[in-house]
């Protein structure tokens, strides 16, 4: 079975899993309410259906178009734009005949179940499986920095004592934390043993989001040539896997940072590359590509430059730790809008493809759940953005309602309704057509 099959049946399982709970969510509080649902579907039925059945007053069935699912709820301006329908007298068992607490509950029981969800996978996985994590010493070889982060006195090889004063033993979720979390200092350990405090500041993510420094910090590897891609300006400049690259332009490459920390700046000039070929050394003129790479696949010459430690949890402390995992989950995403609405940014939102590559090439059900549970928590954030066709659209306008005292007309709604359908569907086609562009171009 191919990788992309593998990683297209997580996606694809995945999902369904997630927007079937995500319109149950919707489903159940409506049918609490004596709310009629006219449909319940798995994807988008256009046209047609590739099955259907109608169980009692609802027609439950899977779409063809697999960008989402829904539930139509007799009496609500929703994607269906069944204009006939709100045209007729309103009925007793009607969304729109509903307070507007209950209504409330309805648009929101779908973002509520993919966070509970969320929470309640990410507490399986670390009572089934655990969780691996490493400290300050089992970075062997130390930490390599970017050149933004040398800025602020880090130095190659440093390793992670401390942040904001307190220990830090999951040393290799140090970016998450500069990219997402408010942390003033981190105490390191140099090469040389001594401690040094180090102040970053309050804006570190947005200075390496913009300079391109992602990830900031990395476990320096010491490395080897596995093979060259062919037509790569490391195959023109004619480097070969068996050789041992030594240097570029006279700085010492002896670990995989020191080559990308290296050619980082590079922008398409010449580049000296000093190699080690049998008993000789040899210098080669490289022009890397627009995106700073030569061409090259490497692998770690000692297995063990990172070391990781096993720990299990009670049941007990699974809800706990789970807890926090989605707690922080959340609050990380949302941290990520402040750079998704930059220039930069946009060019880094994807598609299908994007997300279809998060899962591993090898079926892995612990990496499975991750995702998912991370992919549960992304959709009830993104549901709940003030949007008109997304649950926030509706949330906000019962909001209103609920606090003026005055409902939004009809038509109001229908106009806000497509304006935001059209939003949503030119979101979609921007974050796939990224994709495109990237499998074309990179």
């Amino acid at each position: 079975m191919s990788v992309i099959l593998i990683k297209a049946a997580q996606l694809f399982l995945s999902l369904s899993i997630l927007i079937v709970l995500h319109e149950l969510g919707h489903f159940i509080p409506a049918k609490a309410f004596k709310t009629r649902v006219e449909k319940f579907y798995l994807f988008f039925d256009i046209k047609f259906s590739l099955f259907k059945k109608k169980i009692g007053e609802t027609v439950y069935g899977i779409g063809w178009l697999p960008l989402g699912g829904y539930v139509k709820i007799a009496g609500m301006i929703d994607e269906s734009m069944d204009k006939e329908q709100m045209a007729q007298p309103p009925q007793p068992w009607e969304f729109r005949t509903k307070p507007a607490w209950q209504r409330l509950i309805i648009m929101l029981g779908g973002v509520i179940v993919n966070f509970i969800l969320g929470f309640i996978i990410y507490m399986m996985i670390l009572f089934v499986w655990g969780t691996e994590y490493s400290n300050k010493d089992d970075i062997k070889y130390g930490f390599g920095v970017t050149k933004t982060m040398e800025q602020y006195g880090f130095q190659q090889g440093d390793k992670i004592v401390s942040v904001d004063g307190k220990p830090f033993n999951e040393v290799t979720d140090i970016n998450a934390y500069l990219l997402f979390r408010d942390i003033s200092n981190i105490t390191v350990e140099r090469t040389s043993g001594e401690l040094a405090e180090l102040t970053v500041p309050e804006d570190i993510g947005t200075q390496l989001f913009e300079a391109g420094d992602l990830p900031a910090m990395t476990p320096r590897m010491p490395f080897r040539l596995d093979s060259i891609v062919p037509d790569s300006p490391a195959d023109k400049a004619g480097l070969l896997e068996t050789d041992r690259i030594i240097s570029i332009n006279g700085n010492p490459t002896q670990y995989f940072s020191d080559l990308s920390y290296n050619l980082k700046d590079s922008q398409g000039k010449s580049i000296e590359l000093l190699v080690e070929r049998g008993t000789d050394s040899i210098s080669l003129n490289v022009v890397p590509s627009e995106d700073n790479t030569i061409g090259i696949m490497t692998s770690a010459t000692d297995e063990n430059y990172v070391a990781s430690h096993h720990k299990s949890y009670s049941f007990g402390e699974s809800i706990v730790k789970g807890t926090s995992l989605g707690y922080w989950t959340i609050k990380d995403y949302l941290a990520q809008f402040k750079y998704i609405f930059t220039k930069k940014g946009a060019t880094q939102v994807g598609g299908f493809a994007a997300i279809g590559n998060m899962f591993p090439a090898k079926w892995n059900w612990k990496a499975f759940w991750a995702i998912t549970a991370f992919l549960s928590i992304m959709l009830g954030v993104l549901n709940l953005l003030p949007i008109p066709a997304l649950d926030g659209g509706h949330v906000m306008f019962l909001l209103y309602e609920m606090i003026s005292g005055r409902k939004p007309g009809d038509k109001f709604l229908e106009y806000a309704q497509l304006i935001g359908f059209i939003l949503l569907i030119a979101l979609v086609l921007f974050a796939n057509g990224n994709d495109i562009y990237k499998a074309i171009f990179n």
